[in-house]
């Protein structure tokens, strides 16, 4: 029932993850790039609204850009200027979707399931994991507090990298 043997080792998987979890990366960021561009294409904004700025644009930055400042800042006491945000931004999606990834190869290895039956509950499980660290580091405002639109938009971004990843892990079978 979906359960097959495996002789890869935990390292195997491991690798195999990471670079799976790069194609889930991928996935998801091309997901949330067309959602964007769509939302983009469906709002209009008065000139007023587009020439403000916030008083400092970290109060704007996304979480993985605030997160990876968190860390910068208070582990190597290096302040990070506005100017980086983009750039953090994506290192942090790129390492923190990549780095699942071999959660993903272990978590696959153990279970021997089929990659594209584990893949969007893995998905599910990263979305709900967002939830768990980004509200108690205000970040994110609980769940029951946003749209049911704005959460299910969140969980098909995860989805779509949970099944990204088991494309990609699937697709680099050994067996």
């Amino acid at each position: 029932m979906g359960m097959r043997c495996s002789t890869q080792s935990p390292l195997g998987a491991v690798a195999r993850g990471l670079v799976a979890g790069l194609v889930g990366t991928a996935a998801m960021t091309v997901h949330q790039e067309l959602a964007s561009k769509i939302r983009a294409s469906r709002s209009v904004s008065s000139s007023s609204d587009a020439d403000q700025q916030p008083p400092d644009p970290w109060d704007e930055a996304p979480a993985p850009a605030i997160v990876a400042k968190r860390v910068i800042e208070g582990v190597f006491s290096h302040r990070v200027p506005a100017e980086r945000i983009g750039t953090l931004t994506n290192v942090a999606h790129w390492t923190y979707g990549t780095a699942w990834g071999a959660v993903f190869g272990l978590l696959q290895g153990t279970v021997h399931l089929k990659p594209l039956l584990l893949g969007p509950a893995f998905g599910g499980g990263m979305w709900a994991s967002s939830y768990a660290q980004l509200v108690p580091m205000g970040l994110y405002q609980p769940p029951w507090r946003y749209p049911p639109k704005t959460l299910a938009n969140d969980l098909g971004y995860h989805t779509t990298y949970g099944l990204g990843v088991a494309i990609g892990y699937a697709l680099l079978a050994p067996d």
